[in-house]
């Protein structure tokens, strides 16, 4: 089969398969969202749905694996137009915006404390449950 940059094709198509999946999950939320009028966004109702499918295992995780790898990897690059966005705003490099990029940190290492916290009790829980 043909390589495109060392990659095999059918894994170039396994991602997008499964990017689309993502998508389309994301979709559904939106869906779901503006038909029960929720004030919650419909990219947060995908994820539920995923994170419900996957728990209970109607969602294999080798549907989203490879997709989910790839976008966690080149997310970094949506940040960058929002970086250069506050180089137009020098109201941001003032007092108030110090003590709004501290907020932001702050609350960042917040949520990485408490979802590593999280991921450990559910991995321990798991272990304990298979022993």
């Amino acid at each position: 089969m043909k390589k495109i940059l060392d990659v095999p094709l059918k894994k170039i198509l396994l991602i997008i398969i499964q990017i689309a999946g993502l998508y389309l999950l994301s979709a559904l939320g939106e869906f779901i969202s503006n038909i029960l009028s929720l004030s919650i966004p419909g990219s947060i109702i995908g994820l539920l749905i995923l994170l419900i499918g996957l728990y209970f295992r109607i969602i294999p995780e080798s549907f989203i694996k490879e997709g989910a790898g790839l976008l966690l990897v080149i997310l970094p690059l949506f940040f960058i137009p929002a970086t250069v966005g506050i180089v137009q705003h020098p109201e941001f490099l003032s007092m108030k915006g110090l003590i709004l990029i501290l907020i932001v940190m702050v609350s960042t290492f917040l949520t990485m404390i408490v979802a590593g916290r999280m991921s450990e009790w559910y991995e321990k829980k798991n272990v304990r449950g298979e022993s």
